[in-house]
């Protein structure tokens, strides 16, 4: 096995053992990229000299790639925008300075949909990633250059961050585990917001042990963030021991396996996950979340007034891109911010301030939140009666670059995990199968607010009971 084939923990192992260097991971690392990144496109920027300094300083430190909206004191922060080129973040982000603590490296910063807004990483005004499975079709997004980056072995674990499913839909289209904590289980200081209600860091790893070894670094109360609670962090590793699916009450909710875009070769792969939990021991229990129907439309309605409010900063003023045809404070702003942005930030930026507006705040912000209420309670009842959710997590496997030219199919590809983004509760993507063509696909489990540990274990169980999804790639 090649070291940039590690996954954390075997990396850990290999440090404590002595049987290699943090720098020799980091050089297989940077070799690995220099060989079949170019075919990938997953990296924007690799901190060569940076992270082998930093290797040698800590040889016990594992190196990890950076989404390019998290703040590296140093490194550039684009966000996958011309709007923030030139930029260097002057500090650490809270989940940098708690990885470096840790015994993490951030080393490459890779590739994302302009601002977080997109599930293919075709939005990104900074180059094509392409899934390492099939060259030809999408990583997903928003975090697309973490999940290519991981299933693609060109980093050894990544971050993503998951507004409405952008850490949980591109780990199932690359084959890797992907984990949506709970609202303010991680702190979100220095990390550039989309929807500050919604936006959550993530672990994206090659194996449900690794995202709980990130998670457990990654967590925690944080004075600049406060939606953090200051209360313990579990030890998420340690709690995995004895993890099993006997006993457990897995709900399946209806709403979730009736959906007429659902992918035949997605449902079959998820229906054999059902099989395999219950052949492990689960129990199986038919939920209903009865406001499912709305989650789409509430969540168009609240990440998009959010995004509009948080890119009011990018203005042409204090960094990043600034417009040379201004004559005037008014034309520095529009025309900056006209030639910064893409297409898509702007469309969702004019529906954020639309639905703020005057007259119609309460018709549709107001309201969306009312209902937001109600998709909360579905999940609450629903954990009243089971230990976690099962559902398929994207409704279609990685489909081709360019295929979905229509903005409102591209936002069907969240279906599945917008929901629980809004009711704040954690939930994570593993691999379960893989289509007809090899393309893969991974399921959804859900857990209630600040269940991390049980869905870890959950999740745990799962994989030791599919094994490893191993699968062909183009690489």
């Amino acid at each position: 096995m090649e070291l940039y084939e590690l996954g954390i923990k075997a990396a850990q192992d290999g440090l404590a053992k002595g049987e290699f260097s943090s720098e020799d991971i980091v050089r297989s690392v940077i070799d690995r990229v220099h060989a079949v990144d170019g075919k990938v496109g997953a990296y924007l920027t690799f901190d060569e000299e940076g992270a082998i300094a930093l290797a040698k300083s800590n040889p016990k430190a594992v190196p990890i790639a950076i989404k390019d909206l998290i703040n590296v004191a140093g490194q550039p922060c684009t966000c996958g925008s011309k709007i923030l080129k030139g930029y260097v973040s002057p500090y650490d982000a809270t989940v940098v300075k708690n990885l470096k603590a840790n015994g993490f490296i951030p080393a490459g910063r890779v590739n994302m949909d302009e601002f977080a807004m997109g599930s293919s990483t075709e939005n990104s005004a900074l180059g094509v990633t392409r899934n390492p499975y099939d060259l030809e079709r999408v990583p997903g997004g928003s975090s697309g250059g973490s999940a290519a980056a991981v299933g693609g072995d060109l980093c050894v674990a990544a971050l993503g961050t998951d507004t409405g499913g952008s850490i949980r839909q591109p780990a199932s289209f690359c084959n890797c585990v992907g984990v949506k904590p709970s609202y303010g289980r991680v702190s979100r200081f220095g990390v550039t917001a989309f929807a500050s209600s919604l936006d959550q860091v993530g672990p994206m790893t090659k194996s449900v042990e690794d995202a709980a070894i990130l998670l457990k670094a990654l967590a925690g109360h944080d004075e600049m963030d406060g939606t953090t609670p200051d209360d313990p962090v579990p030890d998420y590793p340690a709690e995995l021991a004895g993890a099993t699916l006997k006993g457990v009450k897995i709900g399946l909710p209806r709403e979730y396996f009736n959906v007429s875009g659902l992918d035949p070769e997605v449902k079959r792969v998820t229906e054999e996950a059902v099989r395999r939990c219950e052949s492990a021991g689960a129990e199986l229990v038919e939920v209903s979340l009865p406001h499912t129907e709305y989650a789409m439309a509430v969540y168009y309605i609240i990440a998009p007034a959010e995004a509009s409010a948080n890119l009011a900063r990018f203005d042409g003023v204090r960094y990043g891109h600034r417009s040379g045809k201004a004559v005037d404070v008014m034309s520095l702003y529009m025309k900056s911010r006209a030639e910064g942005f893409g297409s898509e930030v702007k469309r969702r930026i004019i529906m954020g301030t639309y639905v703020l507006s005057s007259g119609y705040y309460d018709a549709y912000y107001g309201r969306a939140q009312k209902v937001r209420t109600l998709v909360k309670r579905d999940f609450d009842d629903a954990f009243a009666k089971v230990d976690a959710l099962l559902t398929p997590c994207a409704p279609t496997p990685a489909f081709r670059l360019g295929e979905l030219q229509d903005p409102l199919t591209m936002y069907l590809n969240d279906l599945f995990t917008i929901p629980s983004a809004l009711a704040g509760v954690c939930a994570a993507s593993v691999p379960s199968g893989a289509t007809s063509a090899g393309l893969p696909v991974g399921v959804q489990f859900i857990c209630g607010g600040f269940g991390e540990s049980k869905l870890l274990k959950v999740c745990r169980a799962f994989e030791e009971a599919t094994g490893r999804i191993s699968l062909a790639r183009k690489i």
